[in-house]
């Protein structure tokens, strides 16, 4: 039997809400690779409270999921692109350079943010599960599966399944090949190259 991948699990309620800036909400960092300090890959929960620009990444692909909230329309003047986006949207991804106008539709959102480095992580992606995602594919890469408002649980081939509370993040790096099952009625997928 294969080695079984170290999955690492952290709960949202057991992070640091970190004020932004601008005042527009808070964040909580759940991952960040290899360093908070230094990351070329970060995780994170934000609460948005108020309407506002989001605060600009040079060489970072963000992808951007609503967790929570009636939702929140936003504008990339630069791009000439808006984009109306719920809980049950598929998230969206898009350049962290490009200057991005949040406006909420309906009160206070929470939502989620995947950021990596383009330079470090060229094989990047996020997916919403409702029901089941079948996940096989290139290595080395991390895994990570937030589980939103419902539990979710994680197959791995040959090895004992993961489960995991609502409000929880886990994550596993492979180098080796791996066939992973996702269940559950509100996650995310998330795949990363390292």
């Amino acid at each position: 039997m294969k080695t079984a991948p170290v999955w690492q699990q952290i709960n949202l309620a057991d992070t640091t809400p970190t004020l932004w800036k601008n005042g527009g909400g808070t964040t909580r960092e759940l991952l960040a690779w290899p360093t908070s300090q230094d990351w070329t890959l970060r995780l994170s929960v934000a609460q948005v409270d108020a309407d506002g620009p989001f605060s600009r990444f040079d060489d970072i692909r963000r992808w951007f999921a609503v967790l929570a909230g009636a939702g929140v329309r936003l504008h990339m003047p630069d791009a000439g692109q808006k984009h109306s986006l719920d809980a049950s949207s598929s998230p969206l991804a898009f350049d962290g350079a490009v200057a991005v106008d949040c406006t909420l539709i309906d009160g206070p959102t929470q939502d989620f943010n995947l950021m990596a480095r383009t330079a470090h992580h060229t094989r990047t992606g996020m997916q919403r599960v409702k029901g089941q995602a079948d996940w096989k594919g290139t290595i080395p890469i991390l895994l990570a599966v937030w589980a939103n408002t419902a539990p979710a649980t994680l197959h791995p081939q040959n090895h004992a399944a993961i489960h995991l509370k609502p409000g929880t993040l886990a994550w596993a790096e492979f180098d080796a090949a791996q066939v992973l099952a996702v269940h559950g009625d509100d996650a995310l997928l998330m795949e990363i190259s390292l």
